[in-house]
């Protein structure tokens, strides 16, 4: 079992956009819910060794802070606000929210806290999990070898899109969460954006600020699973999520995630007003083909020109998926392309981990994700998530 005298998270930006952009708007509206979130690998569980190695990496995660030039950075972008920095300035993980152990050699992992703490712990710890995980199975791979990797798949990129126009085409680095370790993304991230003209961004707000990209971030399912506890009616939960967004935001960071609960109960609420103000929505489970059509015809329907909206896709994506996804969509809506594991993990001979943590109670209540994909719904009290299903008109059989 290799072992650290180092952290491995060595900063507060070595998360995902998306957790800071959530964060922001939990601090404002909800700041003394708490949740509670747990740890699922959607595998074989053999992780329970790891246990002992990852308290010690998030025990040093207990010093970490924003730094003054990281302060300055976040003070660049407009949506941010100074209450929320000056805040975040003070803000220190709590390892007391973390209970971490290994049961009959399987991970549990369980965090409880107020909302606005507990949100940040997901990221790092799932890298975390990752990267201890793929040191001690793959040790002879390197980040050069990673490159190597990402050298061979772009040349077949290039002569796969050799007759596309690729003028409007943008992908996003999304590969914090389950990279085979830091050194690897940054090192794949950095070798894109020297080569690749058409990655506009990554998801991880230290490695956009080194390398000089956009900060890439949309919402996140517990935002809308918060919700479902939060809203006086359970009916009105998804539409207060995406409201409650708008007020934050405002004109930014306006794409939408559609499969919280399904893609056809997204677009039930998502009326012309939410429709019209947000510039777009993010695929993250089911088939992405059917998906973008449903989108489509969505817009259509609301007398919406396609045309001034984005899709995103996020869901499993792999440069051969992208090109067949962007020559079936460019030329009727604006696409970008989110793609994580096959990029920070997609190395000869390494099988990345299946793993994820999700909210499972707000306020002492259970929340659900019910998704597009079968077997990633998620829930551990049936019986609220057959209520959610009723209120929704989600089929129970379909989940």
């Amino acid at each position: 079992m290799k072992r650290y005298n180092y952290p491995i998270i060595k900063t507060l930006l070595d998360t995902d956009a998306y957790k800071l952009h959530m964060q922001q708007a939990v601090f404002y509206h909800y700041k003394n819910v708490d949740v509670v979130a747990e740890f699922l690998c959607r595998g074989d569980n053999f992780l329970g060794c790891y246990a002992n190695v990852l308290y010690e990496q998030i025990s040093m995660m207990r010093s970490l802070s924003l730094s003054h030039e990281e302060y300055i950075y976040m003070t660049s972008f407009p949506f941010f606000k100074k209450e929320y920095l000056h805040w975040l300035r003070k803000f220190r993980y709590n390892i007391s929210q973390v209970k971490i152990n290994n049961y009959q050699g399987q991970l549990h992992i369980r965090i409880s806290g107020l909302w606005k703490e507990v949100i940040l712990w997901e990221v790092p710890i799932l890298a975390l999990i990752s990267e201890v995980f793929h040191a001690n199975f793959s040790p002879e791979i390197t980040s050069k070898t990673a490159v190597r990797y990402l050298d061979n798949k772009l040349i077949k990129f290039f002569q796969h899109a050799k007759y596309v126009d690729l003028s409007r085409l943008k992908i996003v680095d999304f590969g914090t969460r389950r990279r085979f370790s830091y050194d690897v993304q940054y090192s794949i991230v950095k070798r894109l954006k020297e080569t690749f003209p058409f990655l506009v961004g990554s998801s991880n707000y230290h490695i956009a600020r080194i390398l000089k990209l956009i900060p890439f971030g949309t919402q996140a399912h517990e935002w809308f699973q918060a919700h479902q506890q939060i809203s006086s009616s359970l009916k009105k939960s998804q539409t207060m999520a995406l409201k409650t967004w708008l007020n934050q935001y405002q004109n930014h960071l306006s794409i939408a995630l559609t499969d919280s609960i399904t893609m056809d109960s997204f677009l039930r609420d998502f009326n012309l007003y939410l429709t019209s103000a947000y510039t777009g929505i993010r695929h993250d489970s089911g088939d992405p083909v059917k998906w973008g059509e449903k989108a489509l015809k969505h817009y259509e329907k609301l007398g919406i020109d396609p045309g001034t909206k984005t899709l995103l896709f996020s869901d499993n994506l792999n440069f051969k998926k992208i090109i067949s996804l962007y020559k079936k969509f460019h030329n009727r809506i604006n696409v970008v392309f989110g793609i994580g594991t096959k990029l920070t993990c997609d190395i000869p001979y390494v099988k990345p981990l299946n793993i994820v943590i999700k909210l499972v109670k707000c306020n002492g209540k259970p929340v659900a994700k019910i998704s597009d994909s079968p077997g990633k719904t998620f829930c551990l009290d049936k019986k609220f998530l057959k209520s959610l299903c009723k209120v929704f008109r989600v089929s129970i059989k379909n989940i």
